[in-house]
Parts: C-alpha cells; sequence; structure tokens
C-alpha cells in the first residue's frame, strides 16, 4: 500500500526535489535530510532522525562530494523562487556559533567567537533572510561562512594601521559584501525587487556603494554624523537635518522591555536629499560623494525620564514622496530584527544548531546550513499567524495535521472553549500549537514563540505518526 506523505516531505521535495547537486542520490537525501529536520528539529542529527536514517545523515554532512557552497547556492535558489516578481524586503545581519572550548575549537578548525576571556571556538557567519511585504520570512537567501584566526599579538596602533591598508575584500567586510552582491543576483533572476534592511554595522563606505550599485533599495541605520558635500563649510547629517522640514508627526506603541517602560511615543519624522562624503582612509584618499535619502525619526516629548529617547536616522535610495512614503521607511527597518528572531531559533532555540557534535568545520557549516532553512520555516509559521491570521490553515499544514491537531486541541481544551469541525484559520492553528506546547496566554509574556509552537508540532508530529500507521 502507498504510505500518504506528510506536509514536510512534500514541502521538502516541492523545495528541493530538482536541487542540482551532482547525484540524484544526493538530492533525493538532502529531500529527507530537510523533511526529517521540518518534523523534528534538534541540534544533534540524532536526535533528529532515527536509526534507519541516522548514518546516511551522517554520511551527507561529512562528505565533501557536496561543497559548502553548492549547498549554499542550492538553498538561496530555493528561496529566490519564493521571491518571484515581488518586493521583497531583505534583512541582513552577522552572527557567530560557539560550539565549543578553546582546546577542542582549534583542532576542528574552528576560530574565535564571543569575548576573548571566553574562550569559546566556533564560526562566523553573514545570512539575508528574505521576506514578504508584510514581514513574513520566505528563506534564506545567502549565506556566508568564515573562521576567524587566531589574533597575533599587535598593539592597538598596529592592528589599525593593518586594518587600513588592507582591500575591503580582504576584511570581514568582504563577506557583507558577497552576500549583498549574492542576494542581489539571485533577486535580480527571478525578477524581484529587493530592499535590503541593514543596521549601523553596514554604514561604511564598501557597503553603502555595494548597495546603491546593485539596482535594489536600502536602508541603513546611519552611525556616524557624516560630512555633507556641497552644504556650506563642513556641514554634517544631524545638524543638517534638524532644519529639514518635518513631515509630520505619528504615534508609537512601545513595549515594556530591558528597563524601558511601555508608552505610546510620538515621533516627528523628516526627510532631505542629501550628499554623503564617504572617507576611504587607504592610501589617503579624498572622500567621495555619494548621494542618498534621509529619514531622520525621534521621540518628542514622550521620553520617560532616566530614558533615551527613541533616534532614528535611516539612510535610504527608496523614494520619498510623502509622510507615508517615510512611514514605510521606518516601518520597513524595523522588520529587520526579524532576523534577530530568527538567529535566536537557529542557534540556541528551536534547531539549536549550537549544541551539534560534529567534529569538522564543513560538516558543521552543511548540518547549520540545512537547519537555517528549517528555522527560517519556522520563523514563517509563526510570523503568519500574526501578519495573516485569516489564510487558511491548509496554506501550511497537511489534512491529517489539522484533523490531529483538532483532536488534541479539544482534550486539553477549557470548559468555555468551542473547537469546530470546520478548517481552522493560520492563526488559529498557531495558537493551537502553541497551547499543545505549553503556552498560557498573557502570562507567557507575549504571543506564542517559536519554541512553544514547535512543541506543539512535536505532538502534532507524533498523532500523525500513528495516525497514518493505522490507516495503512
Amino acid at each position: 500500500m502507498k504510505t500518504a506523505r506528510s506536509e514536510e516531505e512534500l514541502w521538502a521535495e516541492e523545495q528541493f526535489g530538482c536541487a542540482p547537486l551532482g547525484d540524484a542520490r544526493r538530492t533525493s537525501r538532502l529531500v529527507r535530510m530537510m523533511a526529517g529536520a521540518a518534523k523534528n528539529p534538534a541540534g544533534k542529527l540524532s536526535e533528529v532522525y532515527a536509526a534507519r536514517e541516522l548514518d546516511a545523515a551522517y554520511d551527507f554532512v561529512e562528505s565533501e562530494s557536496v561543497a559548502v557552497s553548492q549547498l549554499e547556492r542550492v538553498v538561496g535558489q530555493a528561496t529566490s523562487r519564493e521571491c518571484a516578481k515581488q518586493r521583497i524586503r531583505v534583512a541582513v545581519d552577522g552572527s557567530s556559533l560557539s560550539l565549543t572550548p578553546r582546546s577542542i575549537g582549534m583542532r576542528k578548525g574552528f576560530g574565535p567567537v564571543g569575548p576573548i576571556k571566553a574562550g569559546w571556538r566556533g564560526l562566523k557567519v553573514i545570512n539575508a533572510l528574505a521576506m514578504d511585504d508584510d514581514g513574513v520570512p520566505l528563506g534564506v537567501l545567502a549565506q556566508s561562512w568564515w573562521a576567524r584566526p587566531e589574533a597575533p599579538r599587535r598593539t592597538l596602533k598596529q592592528s589599525k594601521r593593518d586594518r587600513v591598508r588592507k582591500k575591503p575584500r580582504e576584511k570581514e567586510t568582504g563577506r557583507w559584501l558577497e552576500v549583498i552582491e549574492r542576494s542581489a543576483e539571485r533577486l535580480q533572476a527571478c525578477e524581484a525587487l529587493g530592499w535590503f534592511q541593514l543596521d549601523r554595522e553596514a554604514d561604511a563606505w564598501p557597503l553603502l556603494r555595494s548597495l546603491a550599485a546593485s539596482g535594489h533599495w536600502f536602508t541603513v541605520r546611519s552611525s556616524w554624523d557624516r560630512r555633507l558635500a556641497g552644504i556650506g563649510d563642513r556641514q554634517y547629517l544631524r545638524a543638517h537635518m534638524a532644519t529639514a522640514r518635518p513631515l509630520g508627526h505619528y504615534e508609537v506603541d512601545v513595549p515594556e522591555r530591558d528597563g524601558r517602560q511601555a508608552r505610546s511615543a510620538r515621533m516627528i519624522i523628516h526627510a532631505a536629499e542629501v550628499t554623503l562624503l564617504l572617507r576611504e582612509k587607504k592610501n589617503g584618499q579624498k572622500p567621495r560623494p555619494m548621494s542618498v535619502r534621509v529619514v531622520w525619526t525621534h521621540e518628542d516629548g514622550t521620553t520617560p525620564a532616566g530614558e533615551k529617547p527613541l533616534d532614528w536616522m535611516l539612510l535610504t535610495n527608496a523614494p520619498i514622496e510623502s509622510l507615508q512614503a517615510a512611514r514605510d521607511i521606518v516601518a520597513g527597518y524595523t522588520m529587520r530584527w526579524r532576523i534577530e528572531e530568527f538567529h535566536r531559533t537557529w542557534k540556541t532555540g528551536t534547531c539549536d544548531v549550537e549544541s551539534t557534535q560534529l567534529r569538522s568545520r564543513n560538516a558543521v557549516i552543511r548540518w547549520a546550513t540545512i537547519l537555517s532553512v528549517i528555522a527560517a520555516r519556522v520563523e514563517r509559521i509563526k510570523r503568519l499567524g500574526r501578519e495573516h491570521p485569516d489564510r487558511p490553515a491548509t496554506d501550511e499544514l497537511s489534512a491529517v495535521e489539522i484533523e490531529v491537531l483538532i483532536a488534541l486541541k479539544r482534550r486539553i481544551k477549557k470548559r468555555s472553549e468551542e473547537i469546530p469541525d470546520a478548517t481552522p484559520t493560520i492563526s488559529q492553528a498557531a495558537r493551537w500549537l502553541a497551547d499543545l506546547g505549553g503556552y498560557t496566554g498573557k502570562s507567557s509574556g507575549g504571543p506564542p514563540g517559536s519554541i512553544t509552537i514547535r512543541r506543539g508540532f512535536e505532538r502534532v508530529r507524533h498523532g500523525v505518526e500513528a495516525v497514518l500507521a493505522l490507516r495503512q
């Protein structure tokens, strides 16, 4: 009798069934590994795959037959197909995997990560997370991996001089450039308009120039009070924006977090077009001009005593034709935080990749790349419940998964709850999964997160396996 295929198996086949890995058996193995990790995400292979699949999974991640760059390209192209002919928000950010203490990490080809005194070794990575215009993740568009070398003992003056002499491609800046360029090429190939969202680390002349030349939009939070060209004598960005006429104001709800008081903040927004003088320290070259648009939004009159007001200076090439267009630029930048949520889910949350016990650098990268796809899928399901609450759950769950979810929810429902037979919305399904995973509502400190949703998925998955076995 033909075995019914799960939603995860169908998803993995659709995304990676045609992956060009040089051998149909490798492609088939990748599909099975993706499906298995989607069903049961975890950092250790032994926690994801059953005994009959485990040896083959180890063979795949440890074999040099699949190059790291080849797997990265397969993942990026699968994401780009989801982006076709849309406006795509692309959050780009760096992170690191803390994997082993120094004594072990040096033998495995890892480099220093985190505080020097901690002595941890691992890998550095830059990720580009593609999202739709509402901020719902679509997948990982590009990645770049490396291990930092052991730093030689140098004086601060020597280190600064060495950094200045190196070209951007020779420094870690080159990793950012790689990810931006690959992302731009993949979006161009699928006829999508990218809108890159980057934090203050990207306020550097090589990255700003690369973004401007990409053919896509960008928003970068300003880190430096840069000098402007053609406006008086040594005019600087902040002083100039303070003289710009405000476009208007708006209110934003600020949640309580990290010692910050909850409030409704009154935000003033300004916009202008300026020409920055980008200084290149290498070889003493003169600053080069670059025209950008600037949106400055800052809190006015609602900051509690002892707190800093909200203040964002955003550099962009997106059009600013109205107050609404300026607010769209600000709203797009707030979606950059989605990549930080993705990193938490990937590194220590649902996928827990930092718990891996793989022994080689390339094996860790292959396995982490597979889990990055799963982390993006977990974040997508979580975000769909918030951004598109009325979509049917069948968009992400199979019929048997919905059947089991309803049955399990009825077993734990409150007396006053009514669980209908009809297909739930994606928002209802996400909440029921979180309920199965231990979510307790307001006392949990916010809306359902990836961890409680993942726990609920595990209960549903076990139920689905039992149902399919009985039907067979």
